[in-house]
């Protein structure tokens, strides 16, 4: 049986991506503020896109959530954050709405993502990475404690070329889990 994992910070709400949502999951990322900094995202990003990341087999090693705001609108989707495999290892993604940056709720979302990883999936190190241009998402890793391991070049789907950026990586070790972060599965 597939389960559908949560967690409960703060401010926030990250849950499992349902059908349902494809609508404003289509509104809120259909910034080109947003897409320009995501590997697979296509440019422009429309509701049939999001029917189609939504409709994707979802792998339970490697949850993504979706990012909601408990105390301001928790019924309005602000971001995701989640994991994907490379090569055995889970990698970080994320994005967030811009009228949400700059409120510290990525790096809350992020940690509570990598904890839930940990906790209920005994993640050890976890690689991500982000375009030069988007030094935001670099200071978001460095707090929660990624360090750069070097240079990387990745293709963009959405600037249709490929981007110079980095890599970063967190080892098991460097992270202890925050006491206010509540991390649960569901049946």
């Amino acid at each position: 049986m597939e389960r559908d994992m949560f967690a409960v910070t703060k401010r926030l709400l990250l849950r499992p991506a349902w059908p349902e949502d494809a609508p404003q999951l289509a509104k809120a990322i259909a910034d080109k503020r947003i897409v320009r900094n995501l590997v697979t995202a296509p440019w422009p990003y429309g509701l049939a896109d999001a029917e189609q990341f939504l409709a994707l087999p979802r792998d339970p090693q490697y949850p993504n959530f979706l990012i909601t705001d408990r105390v301001e609108d928790p019924r309005r989707i602000i971001g995701s954050v989640g994991f994907h495999d490379r090569e055995g290892t889970p990698e970080l993604g994320f994005w967030l709405v811009p009228d949400r940056w700059g409120q510290g709720l990525m790096p809350e979302a992020a940690e509570a993502a990598i904890a839930a990883g940990r906790h209920c999936l005994g993640y050890g190190r976890i690689l991500s990475g982000h375009f030069a241009d988007n030094p935001n998402s670099g200071r978001v890793l460095q707090k929660l404690g990624f360090r750069k391991t070097g240079p990387m070049r990745q293709f963009s789907l959405a600037r249709g070329e490929d981007v110079e950026g980095f890599e970063f990586a967190l080892e098991a070790e460097e992270v202890e889990q925050p006491a206010d972060i509540e991390p649960a599965m569901a049946a």
